[in-house]
């Protein structure tokens, strides 16, 4: 996203693209550069315009597949279109009068108007040359071109966007894939393999036009449940990459078995994706992620034949740090029976797997040439795998605590507190810890279980388990004493029915960014257990001055009111009051504000300066000294302006507030709080310029402060082009090289994971620039 000032005048465009940014893409930056140049020579009033309306039909057919569907089936409406463009830029020819600059952006223009004319021309053709060629693997009604088909397979759920895919593609079987592959590579396609499309960092996202995504989502063979031979206790599954991760837990439960591949989104994100990301979830803080639990997995390679991983010598629990994790690769032919060559061993250290010190790191994209795990589908598409079950606890009891003090330096190490004690318990295990900040409790309409009229400032849910009922209730109990001395009551459900109300809360922590039409900057990071606090320390301190930032904005825009020609004209209109006691009221309201201004200025000043006792911060954290804009803004101007023929001027106060106060930043916080795995949510309008602009500089401001704390910057959601500017050198030149050796022609998620594959082309639709073009055309 560009920090630049972005202004919009190119029509069509509901996007948080601007205008720089779409010229840019569809004509090169240097024309960017000629037509400011240009402005400013007071050249182009007429022409920008047309030359506007121009890219905007270009763009606006670019980013809709079911316009690019209704042109490719109707030449006359596409010969009628190119026409009326050419025209356009005719006029603009004819308005240029030999400037050098108009006619060299002109011809830029025309270029990027035949490369468009010709795509479209050659579409239709090159899809049946796609469709003849992929009909001869998979069924016909499996290769989709269609709109719908093309808009569901953009993005993921971060809803960036980049280029829609060519076409769609859904395999019956398992056995397909092989074949598929080596067709889209002879077709020159990039092969995107997707499964439920919920990533959270665009690992599933085209960044090339000419790509094809593999949905695997119709390979959802789900096996049966077997012994493993000499350990009767532990269980096996083989499932195929697009099963539903939720239809392996119920299935697992059936044999009194755990499931330990537990995300958030387990009811939509499918095994493949899991293997791909190296999920985790709320059980990782016992049996670890994705990698923890595989026997083995198999996947069709960028050469396209097979691949069998096989995990050797399990030791059936998390791999530790000082573990060496062995894997023997087995190669195939296209018929994925017969072996090519003998096996290649691995042998991986535990502190390759995971950075010592945290509970879950996925920044090692290369981690020991390990294939699929981590990669992000960019060295092949994974198929099926074998997992193992854990045995079910016979006893598990839900504590949920809930923390009511207004210092949370007291009601954050109780996570390190808690944690500690359940592993220091014999036959005792931690299977779930789970956190939820202030803003999420509100956000989910939280019910409080205390006999309190207030909500709490943190919320943590704890499932403990055992074979033992008396140690487990004990357990529990212990868990509720020790947080009671931090300020916090607890509640312990037995039941599953009662568990099952407890974690309902959790599940619904999107609610989050409902305000913002459910856009969010979502980053996961993790840091030390023991450095907990002093997160938090940071996330809030960056609250208070996104909070104070924003009230001092609405001040100075009140003050401009009252001195602009729109206060003039509500006086004017409205009100009686002559105008020396008007000035008055005007004079009394100014002063009052820069006196509010000037204080609350100097709390910022002064954050770290210390009081007799402790900083300013320390003292706003407490909430012991309020930044209020009730009380010390509105509340006031309203008493200066009172009375009824006032109104107008009280609800443009009222109006100015409400504006600005929606693009008020602030950062959210959930844990899997037992792996210090926090999960950083930024809700924002995607059509807001500055307030994505700052969000970006709230993201790389966190990514410091997790470095600075000894942490990761991603434990379970990946990379993808959300993340990848704040990978280390060295992670991202290990990665290329291991690139360069398995996929050198990028034939799958081609660029993705190397330099430039960010988020400086991705773009997001504005659902608020369309309900604001609704109001337009309704009124």
């Amino acid at each position: 996203m560009s920090t630049q000032t972005r202004i919009r005048e190119i029509p069509y465009n509901y996007t948080s693209f601007s205008d720089r940014e779409i010229v840019i893409r569809l004509l090169g930056e240097a024309q960017w550069h000629i037509l400011n140049e240009l402005r400013g020579q007071r050249r182009t009033g007429r022409s920008a315009r047309m030359l506007f309306e121009v890219l905007g039909s270009m763009w606006v057919i670019q980013r809709n597949p079911f316009i690019q569907d209704d042109l490719l089936e109707n030449k006359k409406r596409r010969a009628s279109l190119i026409e009326t463009l050419s025209q356009r830029l005719t006029q603009i020819e004819q308005r240029a009068d030999g400037n050098q600059l108009a006619l060299q952006l002109l011809a830029a223009a025309r270029r990027s108007v035949k490369t468009f004319e010709q795509s479209l021309a050659q579409e239709n053709k090159f899809r049946r040359t796609v469709f003849k060629r992929l009909a001869q693997v998979t069924n016909k009604d499996n290769i989709c071109f269609d709109g719908l088909s093309r808009v569901s397979h953009v993005t993921d759920a971060t809803d960036w966007r980049v280029e829609y895919p060519f076409v769609v593609i859904f395999p019956d079987t398992e056995s397909e894939i092989a074949s598929l592959v080596a067709a889209c590579i002879e077709l020159k396609l990039t092969i995107i393999p997707r499964g439920g499309g919920t990533g959270y960092t665009g690992g599933a996202i085209p960044l090339q036009p000419q790509s094809a995504v593999i949905n695997t989502e119709k390979l959802d063979h789900l096996g049966e449940i077997k012994a493993v031979e000499g350990h009767l206790s532990i269980k096996t599954i083989r499932v195929e990459a697009g099963v539903v991760t939720q239809r392996v837990a119920e299935k697992a439960a059936t044999k009194n078995c755990i499931f330990a591949v537990d995300p958030t989104s387990q009811n939509a994100s499918t095994i493949g994706g899991n293997i791909a990301m190296n999920a985790g979830g709320k059980k990782a803080v016992q049996w670890g992620t994705t990698l923890d639990n595989l026997l083995s997995w198999r996947l069709v390679t960028p050469d396209a034949q097979w691949l069998e991983v096989k995990r050797i010598n399990h030791n059936w629990k998390k791999i530790q740090t000082n573990d060496i994790a062995e894997f023997s690769l087995i190669r195939y032919e296209s018929d994925g029976k017969t072996p090519i060559g003998e096996p290649e061993i691995l042998r991986i250290p535990g502190n390759e797997i995971r950075k010592p010190g945290l509970g879950k790191d996925v920044t090692n994209k290369f981690l020991g040439g390990l294939p699929a795990i981590q990669k992000e589908g960019c060295d092949g598409l994974i198929t099926s795998a074998k997992f193992i079950l854990h045995p079910k606890p016979k006893y598990i009891r839900t504590v949920c605590l809930e923390f009511f003090g207004s210092d949370l330096k007291k009601a954050v190490p109780a996570i390190v507190e808690t944690k500690a004690y359940l592993e220091k318990q014999a036959n005792i295990l931690l299977t779930g810890m789970e956190h939820l900040d202030e803003r999420y409790i509100r956000a989910v309409k939280y019910s409080t279980k205390a006999a309190r009229h207030e909500l709490p400032k943190m919320l943590l849910l704890i499932d403990i388990a055992g074979d033992e009922e008396k140690a487990v209730a004990q357990a529990a109990s212990e868990v509720v004493r020790l947080a009671n001395a931090r300020e916090a009551e607890g509640f312990i459900a037995v039941t599953a029915e009662a568990r099952q109300l407890f974690w309902q809360d959790r599940a619904r922590t999107a609610a989050i960014a409902a305000h913002t039409n459910a856009f969010k900057i979502n980053e996961d990071v993790v840091v030390p257990l023991e450095r907990l606090a002093d997160y938090n320390d940071e996330i809030e301190r960056i609250n208070i001055e996104q909070s104070t930032a924003n009230k001092l904005r609405i001040i100075a825009a009140i003050k401009d009111y009252l001195n602009s020609p729109q206060f003039k004209t509500d006086i004017k209109n409205h009100s009686q009051e002559n105008d020396a006691i008007i000035e008055t009221k005007k004079q009394e309201a100014q002063t009052h504000l820069q006196q509010v201004r000037e204080v609350w200025q100097n709390l910022m000043d002064k954050l770290d300066a210390p009081s007799p006792e402790e900083t300013v911060f320390s003292l706003l954290q407490r909430r012991s000294l309020r930044i209020s804009y009730r009380e010390s803004v509105a509340k006031p101007l309203n008493e200066i302006f009172l009375g009824g023929n006032l109104a107008a001027v009280r609800q443009q106060f009222k109006k100015i507030h409400a504006g600005i106060r929606s693009s008020r930043l602030f950062v959210a916080m959930h844990m899997h709080a037992g792996d210090g795995n926090i999960h950083t949510n930024i809700p924002v309008f995607s059509n807001d310029y500055t307030m994505l602009q700052e969000a970006d500089r709230i993201v790389e401001r966190i990514m410091v402060v997790v470095k600075k704390l000894g942490g990761v910057v991603s434990g379970e959601h990946g990379i993808g082009m959300t993340k990848l500017q704040f990978l280390a050198p060295e992670t991202m030149e290990s990665f290329l090289i291991y690139k360069q050796q398995v996929d050198p022609k990028g034939h799958f998620n081609k660029n993705k994971l190397l330099a430039g594959a960010d988020l400086q082309q991705a773009y997001t639709p504005s659902l608020r620039l369309l309900e604001q073009e609704a109001l337009i055309l309704e009124a």
